[in-house]
């Protein structure tokens, strides 16, 4: 306690007090009914966040006036009284955790979806809120005050359930940042033109709000304090902004971002640690009230640091509650080495949600619903488990298994456990990878059935003596290496300038700091070839990047797509999509594109074309146990080359796998 008394010490904000500093920022997560209700599986979700210490949760946004305010297919609604008995079931179960509980209120604006609301959505002018939306239609004044009461009505419902605390978001691309941001409010009348105009809608909203619920029930304010948009407004725009509606905020959750900035607003994996916290900085010192910083904060050192400095006076933290409930408690008792640190993949949150209208997962916490409960499980007959593969996916399988009692043995032919999570995190700005396989090394070692062999290499017979009852095959997967000419002999090879991904990370260190003047072609223009293009590009290299389909990083998540397009841009990229490799010489590729060959000259080329999966000892395991009573299961990369969310996914189920077999 005494390490981070600052994280641990209560915020009274009149009628709350907040026992701790910790605050879950809200986050959408399609886990609500389609009518808008809030699930009982949407309450365990919450509920796990609550058991884990936090001091502050602020439920996701739900909306204020359906169906055009509506974000989402299974938004939140509080528009309407029927909607108050579930939100009570909620408040009741997060209340007997000593979590304090606040709920988003939401108008979506320009970011509703003209299919799912079956009409054209609205906003303060006519201009989309994205690149390519759909154009909204301009609010009149009359329907502009409706919206202020549907506010206010929400807010009283709020309080009326129990809610702690209401938060009016006024960012992010929603209909009161619309108003607010110079770049979608083009109004001539009193809602646009000056900081004054812009700002009224947000003041008669908070005003509104303020009027229904008291002088004693707190208001949160949340704002893009930057939006990091040429033209929308800079953080010092939105402290002149504040002016004129920071009056009946009490807390102001200072964020930033918008949809065509979304690396910002959902921090990319290459923002360090609490980055934004000049800006809850710069809001505090200006209007001398109680603010929520954020920003990719995973570290306790960095949350303490901050609260120290008084850069801001709570912490929030999204991303990092799904990846690991328990972060509070963990940093409370001295177990800040077990955290689940999230990553900022951001392939099961935003990815799944925004991109694929999902509900949320987690590639390092596969039970972002089930919560660990599965550790009180203990198997009722001796079982042993032989994993194949350290990697990622191994690691979540091995562990799972020990936890519940099995003996253990994890088979390594590296001298070292992780896997190709490892190896991709030496990259700079994949560092922050390399916390998720640090963690299961960490639980693997404190697991005493658990038995792990490196430097060794999984032969059947070496399998057999192990007695297994259920083995796990997790041997991953390894660059692909399509029949191109000349493609095998200069990969990687003496002499030669073409590397693929592997290679360049072994060299990684040797590479100069300042490329300017060089020229660097990369085959490949999926993740891990971007993820190439961007360490050369930043530092000055000439860069054309190769790829076969007629765009750059098709199956990316959503906001690592915008900030990699964004990349792309600012460095002046040379994209050469429908472009096909033909050959590969020492230094340049021949390419084909619309028809036509061409030589691409390089200092440094790149082949990047993907991963395949490799089980090399798939058919002698089969051939070795058919008769006998032993299950085998090939998982993660090595089925097929995926993603981390996959394969730890996958590991996880040998839970289902001991079920069945009646070991559990």
């Amino acid at each position: 306690m005494g390490k981070y008394s600052s994280i641990f010490e209560p915020l009274t904000v009149k009628q709350m007090t907040i026992p701790n500093r910790i605050v879950m920022t809200p986050m959408g997560t399609n886990f609500g009914e389609q009518n808008g209700e809030m699930s009982f599986l949407h309450i365990n979700y919450y509920e796990q966040r609550a058991m884990g210490g936090t001091g502050l949760i602020i439920v996701e946004n739900a909306c204020v006036d359906y169906p055009c305010g509506s974000n989402g297919t299974t938004q939140l609604r509080i528009d309407h009284d029927n909607y108050i008995p579930r939100l009570y079931k909620l408040v009741e179960t997060i209340h007997k955790h000593n979590t304090k509980i606040a709920i988003q209120l939401n108008h979506a604006g320009a970011s509703a979806v003209e299919e799912r609301i079956g009409m054209q959505p609205v906003s303060a002018s006519d201009v989309p809120n994205k690149k390519n939306g759909a154009a909204p239609r301009a609010l009149s004044k009359e329907e502009i005050l409706h919206i202020v009461d549907c506010y206010a009505k929400a807010a009283k419902r709020a309080q009326i359930i129990g809610f702690d605390a209401v938060e009016i978001h006024a960012g992010h691309s929603y209909l009161i940042n619309q108003f607010l941001s110079p770049l979608t409010n083009k109004r001539t009348d009193e809602f646009g033109g000056s900081y004054e105009n812009r700002a009224r809608f947000a003041r008669l909203v908070l005003e509104a709000v303020r009027k229904e619920v008291g002088a004693q029930f707190p208001i949160i304010v949340r704002i893009s304090a930057d939006e990091f948009l040429e033209g929308g407004n800079t953080l010092e725009d939105t402290l002149k902004l504040l002016e004129y509606f920071h009056a009946e905020a009490d807390i102001i959750d200072v964020s930033c971002g918008l949809v065509d900035s979304i690396q910002y607003q959902i921090d990319a994996n290459y923002l360090p640690d609490g980055w934004r916290s000049y800006m809850a900085k710069a809001v505090k010192e200006a209007y001398a009230k109680p603010v929520i910083t954020t920003g990719n904060i995973r570290d306790p050192k960095v949350a303490e640091d901050i609260l120290e400095r008084g850069d801001a006076d709570l912490i929030g933290m999204g991303r990092q509650m799904i990846a690991d409930p328990s972060w509070t408690n963990k940093v409370h008792y001295g177990k800040e080495d077990t955290i689940r640190k999230c990553i900022s993949c951001n392939i099961g949150c935003s990815g799944h949600r925004i991109g694929l209208n999902r509900p949320i997962r987690c590639s390092v916490n596969p039970s972002v619903n089930e919560g660990e409960e599965y550790r009180s499980w203990k198997v009722k007959k001796p079982c042993n488990v032989v994993v194949i593969g350290g990697g990622t996916a191994g690691l979540e399988a091995a562990c799972t298994a020990a936890e519940v009692g099995c003996t253990t043995f994890l088979i390594e032919k590296e001298d070292h456990l992780g896997g190709l999570s490892v190896e991709i995190s030496k990259i700079p700005d994949k560092k922050r990878l390399r916390d998720f396989p640090d963690y299961l090394i960490h639980r693997a070692e404190k697991l005493r059935n658990l038995i792990t062999f490196t430097s060794t290499e999984a032969t059947p017979s070496f399998v057999k003596m192990l007695k297994p009852d259920f083995i796990i095959n997790a041997t991953g997967s390894t660059p692909l290496l399509p029949p191109i000419s000349g493609l095998r002999e200069n990969i990687d090879a003496s002499g030669s300038h073409v590397s693929g991904i592997l290679g360049m990370i072994q060299q990684i260190d040797q590479y100069p700091k300042d490329l300017s003047g060089k020229k660097v072609c990369v085959v490949g223009g999926g993740a891990v070839g971007l993820d190439v293009v961007e360490f050369f590009a930043k530092r000055g290299a000439a860069v054309s990047i190769v790829e076969m389909l007629p765009v750059v990083g098709k199956d990316l998540d959503t906001v690592t797509k915008v900030g990699t397009y964004d990349m792309l841009e600012k460095h002046n990229v040379q994209v050469l999509t429908s472009t096909a490799l033909q050959e590969v010489h020492p230094d340049h590729f021949v390419v084909k594109r619309t028809e036509q060959m061409e030589t691409l000259d390089f200092d440094y080329g790149f082949v990047c074309l993907g991963m395949r999966a490799y089980s090399p000892v798939m058919e002698e395991l089969k051939q070795t146990f058919a008769d006998e009573d032993v299950e085998l299961f090939n998982i993660g990369d090595s089925v097929r080359a995926r993603r981390i969310i996959d394969g730890v996914a996958e590991g996880r189920n040998i839970l289902n796998a001991l079920k069945q077999k009646e070991f559990l």
